[in-house]
């Protein structure tokens, strides 16, 4: 692929997936806004005061998550939306990596895949705990 096509494709399409994905997410946290303010308005009060009397949240597993999203819980939408935000940088870089495979520029495979791994295993890590 030649050094042209390549700025090209990168100019283009990087622009179209961020924003995409930023639209996505900014959709879901107004969504997860409105509901809480129309069905929860309390929710972070009440959890914040259960925290200080040391009644902590256990964690959530993903298929929980869509489990109350599904339930129109306030707070689940609000996580997904934070959980698409967190993709961005995530999709740029596996799109330079893909795209870097395809004009098989090992260098550059490399540098974006050790990245990418950095960001999933962050990822990972924070999921974790």
């Amino acid at each position: 692929m030649p050094k042209q096509e390549e700025d090209r494709i990168l100019r283009e399409w990087t622009p179209i997936l961020l924003r995409s994905i930023l639209i996505a997410a900014m959709i879901t946290l107004v969504a997860g806004l409105i509901l809480t303010y129309t069905f929860a308005p309390d929710y972070y009060v009440e959890h914040y005061r259960a925290a200080q009397h040391g009644h902590l949240i256990g964690k959530e597993t993903l298929g929980l998550l869509f489990d109350r999203v599904r339930q129109g819980n306030p707070h689940a939408v609000l996580t997904i939306g934070l959980f698409v935000l967190t993709l961005v940088p995530l999709a740029r870089v596996a799109f330079c990596f893909i795209l870097f495979i395809r004009e098989r520029d090992y260098t550059y495979v490399a540098l974006t895949a050790y990245v990418l791994a950095g960001l999933i295993a962050g990822m990972l890590a924070g999921s974790a705990g």
